[in-house]
């Protein structure tokens, strides 16, 4: 009867003992989440090529290739730190600019083109957001 109280108090400490909580459950828990969330991420960068739903500013279209060549070219001159993308839209050659996320983002390039395009627009569009690179 001993034998068993015994291992019977035994076997109830070991209970207790395997029902208690790891204290680092929670951040193990939270790790793994963002890991998921990084892959989930990772994911649809992949399937969508790094696009995203943005704004440019539209600052020609016709359908002579050579004209929105030109006008290409020439705003690449004047604002080279803005990239600038050539489409087929048919029956139209289109001239867009810009990456931006938020349509104010896209209204500060349309105010400063203004004088240079005054038929500019802003457009929905696919973006390829830019590269943060590293200062050091």
């Amino acid at each position: 009867m001993k034998y068993l109280v015994y291992s019977l108090v035994l076997f109830t400490q070991q209970v207790v003992l395997c029902a208690q909580e790891n204290p680092n459950s929670n951040a193990i828990q939270t790790s793994l989440k963002v890991r998921a969330l990084q892959e989930k991420k990772a994911e649809y960068h992949k399937r969508t090529n790094g696009e995203s739903d943005g704004y440019r500013v539209k600052i020609h279209f016709s359908a002579d290739k050579t004209k929105a060549r030109e006008v290409q070219a020439k705003f690449s001159t004047k604002y080279n730190d803005i990239k600038t993308y050539e489409e087929y839209q048919q029956p139209n050659f289109v001239i867009i600019v810009g990456d931006f996320k938020t349509k104010l983002e896209a209204y500060d390039l349309l105010k400063k083109i203004k004088e240079d395009y005054p038929n500019a627009f802003i457009v929905k569009s696919k973006i390829r957001p830019m590269k943060l690179t590293k200062e050091g």
